[in-house]
């Protein structure tokens, strides 16, 4: 039987294994080096102003009181109209009614001039009780009133009528003046 070499003495197995471990240092700095992440010193609350060039404009908004289920309709569709405006029908109590557009969007201090349009003989208001603005609308008119927007948020528009307010509203969008087209 002829003798095993020993590979503790071999010098290329010992110029392998110093290889294979300078490579293992070299990957695990180069590792380390990689995933360093930078340390941020906070000294005390940071606060970040928006400076706006923004000028407030003035809005004219166009609003429509729409008829969507009323009663000068049961002639034109009589099996389920007349069943629903009859007693103890869906809409024994009252009509349904919207405005269109239903969604309007303006910028903070901007001036809205809104025209409501009522081609309908039911009267109707157009009110935004949080920002005290309310506009009475007779039968078959059209009415204009303004107002500032004071605040970004989003307020109710309805019309005020009892029966008519379940289904006549809408969203008044107010966005922050930075969020506007810049001057």
């Amino acid at each position: 039987m002829s003798a095993q070499p020993d590979p503790e003495h071999d010098p290329l197995f010992r110029a392998l294994i110093l290889l294979m471990a300078v490579a293992l240092v070299v990957v695990v700095a180069f590792d380390a080096i990689s995933h360093q992440t930078a340390t941020a010193v906070v000294t005390g609350p940071q606060t970040r102003t928006v400076v706006s060039t923004y000028k407030p404009q003035t809005r004219e908004l166009v609003v429509t009181a729409v008829p969507l289920l009323v009663h000068e309709e049961t002639g034109l569709y009589p099996d389920y109209l007349k069943k629903d405006f009859a007693k103890g029908g869906l809409l024994e109590k009252g009509e349904v009614w919207g405005f269109s557009p239903n969604n309007l969007t303006v910028y903070e201090g901007d001036t809205v001039q809104v025209t409501v349009v009522n081609p309908g003989g039911d009267p109707h208001t157009f009110t935004i009780a949080e920002l005290n603005f309310n506009i009475d609308v007779p039968a078959i008119s059209t009415v204009k009133g303004s107002f500032v927007v004071p605040k970004v948020g989003l307020f109710k528009f309805f019309c005020a009528i009892p029966e008519h307010s379940p289904y006549m509203w809408g969203g008044l969008v107010v966005l922050p003046d930075s969020a506007a087209p810049q001057s």
